[in-house]
């Protein structure tokens, strides 16, 4: 649907309460990290576990004032690497838990024009909604993934579906 001006699917709203269940499932997914892992990295070349969660501190708030503005914030964008950088675990988890505050705030921000008005960014010209959706939203559940797998490869057996996409610890239910 690239380059079509397409009404938003989801209310403001629901959108909010995406982002925030994504916040929620990361935070319940970092809360299984072991000190000892924060290391980890199935190559050299990917990110480690704290960087990961580094990364996902800075990620969101820093893309939706650029898809309002319409254009990527490379300087703050650097600048939140930089400080990121600094962060230990639990100061990047902290940074995580204050996303469902500031992903609301945001977005209360844009009114459904805004939402529905195109913009170009990173080669994609869509509407803001639809590249909200899928350049953050879907980012959450892609990094969250990449987190459970770390976890998984790293002895957290018992970890499941219910952790992936519920973010509880609850058994799979039989079938």
């Amino acid at each position: 649907m690239l380059g079509l001006t397409i009404p938003m699917a989801l209310t403001k709203e629901e959108l909010i309460a995406s982002l925030q269940n994504e916040v929620r499932i990361l935070l319940h997914l970092a809360s299984k990290v072991d000190s000892k892992t924060l290391e980890y990295r199935p190559t050299e070349k990917q990110r480690s576990t704290l960087e990961l969660l580094r990364y996902m501190s800075y990620m969101a708030p820093m893309m939706i004032p650029s898809i309002k503005a319409g254009a990527f914030d490379m300087p703050g964008f650097q600048a939140a690497t930089a400080a990121a950088a600094e962060l230990d675990f639990d100061g990047a988890v902290a940074a995580i838990g204050k996303q469902s505050v500031t992903l609301a705030e945001q977005l209360e921000g844009f009114s459904d024009e805004d939402l529905r008005g195109e913009i170009e960014m990173f080669g994609r010209k869509a509407s803001r909604g639809y590249i909200i959706v899928n350049l953050v939203l879907c980012a959450f559940a892609a990094y969250r993934t990449q987190l459970f797998l770390y976890l998984k490869a790293n002895g957290h057996d018992g970890l499941n579906t219910m952790n992936l996409w519920g973010g509880q610890d609850a058994p799979m239910p039989a079938m």
